[in-house]
Parts: C-alpha cells; sequence; structure tokens
C-alpha cells in the first residue's frame, strides 16, 4: 500500500529523474497530493495528463482493471510507461499494450 508515496520519494531524490505531475479523478485530490509531494503539476483526470506536455512517462497506480487501458493510452500518446502489476488482464490485452509500446517506440515496465 501506498506504493505511490513511495515511488515519489525516491524519484524526488534521484538527481536524473523528476516527478512533474499527478492525476486523479477528482482535481482537488489531485492538487493536495501535489502540493504534499512539491509536484508542480496536478489534473482532475487521467486523460489531462496523458495530453499534456509536461510528461514523458507516466507511473500507473490505478485499479488493476484500469491498467491496460490507461497504458496503452500513454503509449498512443509516445509516453513511457512504468505500471504496477498485473498491467492487463488477459494475455490478449498484454499483447495489445505491448505491440503500442513497440509501435510508439516507448518503454513498458511492470
Amino acid at each position: 500500500a501506498r506504493i505511490a508515496d513511495k515511488l515519489c520519494w525516491c524519484i524526488l531524490k534521484s538527481e536524473n529523474a523528476t516527478v512533474t505531475a499527478i492525476a486523479s479523478r477528482s482535481a482537488e485530490r489531485a492538487r493536495q497530493w501535489a502540493d504534499e509531494h512539491q509536484i508542480a503539476n496536478s489534473f482532475g483526470s487521467y486523460a489531462d495528463l496523458i495530453e499534456s506536455d509536461c510528461v514523458d512517462a507516466v507511473y500507473i497506480a490505478l485499479p488493476c482493471a484500469m491498467h491496460a487501458e490507461w497504458a496503452l493510452a500513454a503509449a498512443v500518446r509516445g509516453l513511457h510507461v512504468l505500471c504496477e502489476k498485473p498491467f492487463a488482464a488477459t494475455a490478449a490485452e498484454a499483447k495489445r499494450v505491448a505491440d503500442a509500446c513497440e509501435a510508439e517506440g516507448v518503454v513498458l515496465m511492470d
């Protein structure tokens, strides 16, 4: 639990990466989390985040049923994807996400 907090802390401590944005289904919750973690940008929808120009990669820590949908959406936008396990519910879904990442030249990690 709270893996996003732990990952964010590690990235903030690193010298070669930056957390630039957070998204939530609630703009208020996103802004609160961003303020608590010193993140400049927050979005009230996942779509707004992946359409923004302030990210190069996404970390997907959503409920499992949402992983493939948003991994695919990010890949199509040209964003690298780090996704919690499982990143897909079926082998066919996993192949679709992996194929999209390969076609867009982005990294997929779980």
